[in-house]
């Protein structure tokens, strides 16, 4: 590790001024990236000015439309705090399952956010569940903070101060977990999964993992992934209240663009109206090309992690 200053900020506008004097700063929350980063020589900033002492920062406040969380509040009080469980039990849920205690005590949501590991939770969170970053300077939406692999429109020596989340309007669904290895033809896993669906009650969501197959036999496009979700609206053929998606994690499906597709009760009903056969579409093995004219491909680009293919059944309230 190369030498550096260290400054313990009293406030925002200390941690600011500390940042503006310094060569190459950093700002230090929970340290748990940048600590092992500079411990490898990977990172050497002249100065880090830590953030700990801002209690400003720490807490939960809750309102009638928002739950607002301080940017160094650690995951541990976000799971413990009964205001969140009981406004967005998921968010509560997957601040629990952060790391290891250590981390959890430790790690804070802003320094999390701030970082944007790809593979870390809370960026996740914060797009699904449409939240909006507050900085010392401004409020940025979800939809635009994160830029990249470890990238952020946070500006130099930028301190986020908070993070708000709209409250749920409905939440705690029952996880049905189908599976984490499933494997198989895509659309005979979709048409049993869409038996289970009509069967669930409402409030329950179907969770699924594992590597699809499709046997080409037709000359369209598309991956697993899209011919599972297009089997799935076949089988459903327009059941009220489920919803469905099905992505690969590394942004791919198959040799295509995109990650996969979404299934809404009127899939076959718009595709009727927009002059799209389904089930021609599906044995021509061209989900793409079915999903693309309804606008309903996900495509988030090459995420460069690759966890498993998921898929998801919401049946709702």
């Amino acid at each position: 590790m190369h030498p550096f200053d260290y400054r313990r900020a009293a406030s925002v506008e200390d941690a600011v001024a500390a940042f503006r004097e310094a060569e190459d700063g950093a700002y230090l929350a929970g340290g748990h990236t940048l600590l092992p980063t500079m411990k490898q020589r990977l990172a050497s900033p002249s100065a880090l000015i830590d953030l700990a002492g801002l209690t400003a920062l720490k807490g939960v406040k809750v309102e009638d439309d928002a739950v607002e969380i301080g940017a160094l509040t650690p995951h541990a009080a976000v799971a413990a705090a009964a205001h969140v469980r009981a406004a967005i039990p998921a968010l509560a849920a997957l601040a629990g399952k952060i790391g290891d205690p250590q981390v959890r005590n430790k790690g804070t949501i802003g320094g999390s956010l701030a970082n944007n590991d790809p593979a870390a939770d809370y960026p996740a969170a914060v797009l699904g569940l449409g939240a909006t970053v507050v900085t010392d300077r401004r409020a940025i939406a979800a939809d635009d903070f994160f830029t990249g692999r470890f990238e952020t429109a946070l500006e130099a020596g930028e301190v986020v101060t908070a993070v708000r989340f709209p409250r749920a309007r409905k939440a705690g669904y029952a996880p049905r977990i189908l599976g984490d290895a499933l494997e198989g033809e895509a659309r005979t896993l979709a048409r049993a999964h869409a038996e289970r669906a009509r069967a669930a009650a409402p409030g329950t969501m179907l969770l699924s993992g594992g590597e699809a197959t499709v046997t080409v036999t037709g000359d369209g496009r598309g991956g697993p992934n899209a011919e599972y979700a297009l089997a799935l609206a076949l089988a459903l053929d327009g059941a009220p209240g489920v919803f469905a998606m099905a992505c690969d994690t590394d942004g791919i499906d198959g040799t295509e663009d995109n990650a996969g597709a979404l299934v809404t009760p009127d899939t076959r009903a718009r595709a009727r109206a927009a002059g799209e056969d389904a089930a021609a579409r599906l044995a021509a093995n061209d989900a793409y090309g079915f999903f693309a004219a309804l606008d309903d491909l996900v495509t988030t680009g090459p995420t460069l992690t690759n966890v498993n293919d998921f898929r998801a059944i919401i049946v709702a309230r």
